[in-house]
């Protein structure tokens, strides 16, 4: 059986539908969840949310150990966390960084992931759609597609 791309998502996404909709839209996370799962084929999701970035890590470190491919929607930990980019790093396959909003078109606040730096690509404003983009990314990449396998070799090994 194939491992499972992991979707991971951060602070505050368990609000979606009903936390700002003129930014994020008026589309749940559980209507996310069943576009993520519907756009993976034959490829298995393990979806989850959470608040904590101690939970984040910990789900990456799994992933490290189980997992085909991460795509990863940090929200506000894009931005502050040090510990989150570390554990990424670790990430043998392919990570997608996703975020719903055109984060280079909000305040300068939003604009300087951390966690693209390890990202293999990133997928910014294209609301919730950006999942089911960010997952058919990944299962390409996982799949050894072409394209997808010259954009992965384009990953970083470290950070400079």
């Amino acid at each position: 059986m194939n491992k499972p791309i992991y979707v991971l998502n951060g602070p505050n996404l368990n609000r979606l539908g009903k936390r700002e909709p003129e930014i994020y839209g008026r589309t749940t996370l559980g209507q996310i969840e069943a576009l993520c799962r519907q756009a993976a084929g034959t490829h298995a999701i393990e979806f989850r949310q959470t608040n904590s970035e101690t939970q984040m890590i910990d789900w990456i470190h799994e992933a490290i150990d189980q997992g085909s491919g991460i795509v990863i929607n940090p929200a506000a930990y894009s931005f502050t966390s040090i510990a989150i980019l570390d554990a990424l790093k670790m990430f043998p396959g392919p990570i997608i960084e996703l975020h719903i909003s055109n984060i280079h078109r909000r305040e300068e606040i939003y604009q300087r992931s951390l966690v693209s730096r390890a990202a293999t690509a990133v997928i910014a404003g294209l609301g919730a759609k950006g999942y089911t983009v960010a997952v058919q990314a990944v299962a390409d990449l996982v799949d050894g597609d072409s394209v997808g396998a010259a954009v992965a070799e384009q990953k970083p090994d470290a950070v400079p």
